[in-house]
């Protein structure tokens, strides 16, 4: 027996990624949406930014300009409530964005896939064994070099991003408020796209990684190909004696139809045919048994212990043997044939139209 048996070398096979995939297991990357969704903020600061800065100045200046000098509890709840309701329509787009964001990258990884995996109770999850064996895993690790790669590449966009920025900051502290918002925003989508393009770099790079884990975690080990082979076809030493009883079945029927034949024609030793033929109900003579070496002699034993006439015929043996049991003999062989039937008939003493 090899010693690297069960070691994990053969490729997953379709229904190992099928039932994976049921579980909700397979390739993907959080980053994905993180970067995406810094990218959507970006773009949005860009398109949105002054109108949303405008938004929020006017409905301060509205609420601010419109309180009256005695609040009572009402009508601050009632304030309270008209500010919430406003500031949901002003910032409604980016909830809307970032939804479809988020269901946009995960589809372009997984496409659509549901599954309750995830969310079944399993009591390993807080075992806390297993707990510190994810913690101390080289996923973890992994998880962990990643986590500081993005926050030293993010720290140092940002202060790239911001550090030429540094002397105009305090400009704006007496600037008026709509321009402070404008420079921001400004600032945010600068700052945010960088962040952004960084991160959807990381990303693609980390789905790469991801993919390879996933695939080298799926392998299978030849006995589990084997197994599957078994399950999708069949144990092959189950197949072989199902074939066998097959067999056997057949030869049985086979045999039951011997005596029913009108001759058996041979070649003399190796083959043997029974043809039957009834002009009411055939329009040809029909092979009812055939075989070769053991079979042929048992066509033979059965056909003389019913007094069914056994003819050599070398020629016409090996012509008939060729057809398959159940069909009807063909048209090139019909005379042939037909003068062998004719002489049995004409032995048995009574006429028989033969076609």
């Amino acid at each position: 027996m090899s010693i690297f048996q069960d070691e994990r070398t053969e490729p997953a096979t379709p229904k190992r990624r099928e039932e994976a995939r049921k579980k909700g297991n397979v390739p993907k990357t959080r980053e994905l949406s993180s970067a995406l969704l810094i990218i959507s903020l970006a773009i949005l600061f860009y398109f949105y930014g002054n109108s949303f800065n405008l938004s929020l100045m006017e409905m301060f200046e509205y609420y601010w300009g419109n309180l009256p000098h005695s609040i009572s509890l009402s009508m601050i709840i009632t304030l309270m409530l008209s500010v919430e309701q406003y500031f949901l329509k002003i910032i409604a787009p980016v909830f809307i964005t970032f939804t479809l964001v988020v269901l946009f990258s995960h589809l372009i990884q997984t496409g659509f896939i549901f599954s309750t995996q995830a969310i079944t109770p399993d009591l390993s999850r807080i075992s806390p064994v297993n707990g510190l064996k994810r913690l101390f895993s080289i996923s973890a690790l992994v998880e962990l070099l990643k986590s500081m790669i993005k926050l030293f590449i993010i720290g140092y966009l940002a202060y790239k991003v911001l550090a030429p920025e540094a002397a105009n900051l305090s400009s704006f502290m007496s600037a008026p408020v709509s321009q402070t918002l404008l420079y921001a925003s400004k600032l945010c989508f600068k700052l945010l796209m960088s962040c952004g393009t960084a991160l959807l770099v990381i990303s693609l790079l980390d789905y790469l990684f991801q993919r390879y884990q996933y695939e080298q975690n799926l392998k299978m080990t030849k006995q589990e190909v084997k197994e599957e082979m078994k399950e999708r076809e069949g144990d092959p030493k189950i197949k072989a004696r199902i074939r066998n009883l097959q067999r056997q079945l057949a030869m049985s029927r086979m045999m039951q139809e011997v005596p029913k034949a009108d001759v058996v024609i041979t070649n003399p030793t190796k083959i043997a045919v029974a043809i039957k033929y009834d002009s009411k109900s055939m329009y040809a003579p029909k092979i009812v048994a055939k075989g070769y070496g053991y079979i042929a002699s048992k066509i033979k034993e059965i056909a003389r212990r019913y007094g069914i006439p056994v003819l050599e015929n070398k020629w016409l043996a090996r012509m008939l043997v060729k057809i398959d049991v159940g069909d009807y003999i063909p048209a090139k062989l019909y005379r042939a044939v037909a003068e062998i039937l004719a002489y049995i008939y004409q032995l048995r003493g009574g006429y028989h139209e033969v076609a």
